[in-house]
């Protein structure tokens, strides 16, 4: 933390709020690919939504039953964790990096889910613990093998989520990285949507040198993955036939240059690689480890990567029409129940990674986009895109948008996380 001297710190008055200090009442305030406030009542809503799915769905049969998700809160992490929780009695143990509302400021959405999700556990009865740092930390890593062997079933777990998402990484060595969204070839002009005004424009990103590729590599790659496995084997708590899986994705080929061949992608590979080394770890348990190519999503990470927003938004428009458009929650119960559980075989593709991004990859899906790629303007975004629904995804993210939550009434920003 940067330090101020003594006696220059400057106070700001306060404004005057004539309801308490953390009763506010809380509207959606975009700035860029982030959305700077967001609804405790609103994520919990977006969290009983994602229940209510999963609960529609038969019973996960030879399902998990001690869940250790690292990266809980948001995304493919949190609907891994309902899943897991809702769909098979799985008693879950989250680690996140978030905060709680403080004042007159909200708290982060990766709080207030957490926060839903563990009252709805309560009420199902349904063992639930979390724990707030940095992942990445031996500290942390220390604190959830103490949490698994004193409060997990039987000391030990059967499923790890590796679901990490964080800009920068504070590795073993002491040294902190940090990530870098570039190609690692020519520099890349492409189309882009301006999410902030609407505005399909044109983006240009210049060519990472060696250290960006290194360093987007340290924090995004496998071995933060594989330092967690090897420290949960040698701490005695991983269960005869765990399974790990960590979440990544490739995309069609317009986003290969800042995607699967940019740094990002650099860092794919590598988590790639290690999986394979972990899988062979995890044999030794009778279990096995893989990487799980997921679908693109509306995510505050995919929100933050050129071009990847006006894919998704004709992507949308187009398997919505189809029939075989999926969130979160669908595309991780789908992974559960037709792969994973109920007797059913992981189906892996020649590189030994498990693809449920099959229907965003059919020919007929992406054959469509790319027909209408080069149409796409500024004009024409509603005829050929679904902005509308990304924008409605993008604020669900930070709890607005939800049916039968009432936005113009106060609500309580500091909201506590009870173990269940």
């Amino acid at each position: 933390m940067e330090q101020v001297e003594e006696n220059r710190v400057e106070v700001k008055p306060r404004r005057f709020n004539p309801l308490s200090m953390s009763q506010q009442v809380l509207k959606p305030r975009v700035r860029g690919f982030i959305c700077i406030t967001s609804h405790p009542e609103g994520c919990a809503a977006h969290v009983r939504e994602q229940i209510s799915y999963v609960k529609s769905r038969k019973p996960l049969q030879g399902g998990p039953k001690s869940v250790l998700v690292i990266g809980s809160s948001t995304g493919y992490g949190l609907s891994s964790r309902i899943a897991a929780a809702f769909g098979s009695g799985a008693a879950t143990l989250g680690v996140f990096f978030e905060r709680n509302g403080e004042g007159d400021k909200p708290g982060s959405p990766g709080w207030y889910n957490t926060a839903g999700f563990h009252a709805e556990a309560k009420k199902a009865g349904l063992k639930a613990f979390s724990i707030n740092g940095d992942a990445f930390s031996a500290e942390i890593k220390n604190q959830v093998i103490e949490t698994i062997k004193k409060k997990m079933p039987n000391g030990k777990i059967d499923l790890v989520i590796y679901s990490l998402a964080s800009p920068r990484r504070t590795a073993p060595d002491g040294v902190t990285y940090k990530s870098t969204l570039k190609p690692t070839g020519a520099p890349f002009h492409a189309k882009n949507l301006d999410t902030d005004r609407k505005v399909v424009n044109d983006v240009t990103l210049d060519t990472a040198n060696a250290e960006e590729i290194l360093n987007t590599v340290k924090v995004m790659g496998g071995e933060d993955w594989e330092i967690w496995m090897n420290q949960l084997d040698q701490a005695g708590v991983i269960a005869e036939g765990c399974q790990s899986v960590a979440y990544s994705y490739i995309g069609p080929q317009v986003t290969w240059p800042i995607y699967k061949d940019g740094t990002i992608g650099k860092a794919k590979e590598d988590l790639e690689r290690v999986g394979e080394k972990i899988d062979s770890l995890m044999k030794l348990h009778r279990g096995r480890a893989f990487v799980s190519v997921n679908k693109a999503v509306v995510t505050q990470a995919s929100s933050a990567i050129p071009v990847v927003p006006l894919y998704v938004s004709l992507l949308f428009k187009i398997m919505k029409a189809k029939g075989n458009h999926e969130g979160c929650i669908e595309q991780i119960q789908r992974l559960f129940e037709k792969q994973m559980y109920n007797g059913e075989c992981l189906n892996f593709d020649e590189k030994g990674r498990v693809r449920i991004d099959d229907l965003e990859m059919l020919p007929e899906i992406q054959k469509a986009v790319f027909d209408i790629w080069p149409n796409v303007t500024t004009e024409t975004l509603d005829q050929y895109g679904d902005f509308a629904g990304y924008q409605s995804d993008f604020l669900k993210n930070f709890g607005f948008g939800l049916t039968g939550v009432d936005y113009d009434a106060p609500t309580e920003v500091e909201r506590p996380i009870e173990d269940a």
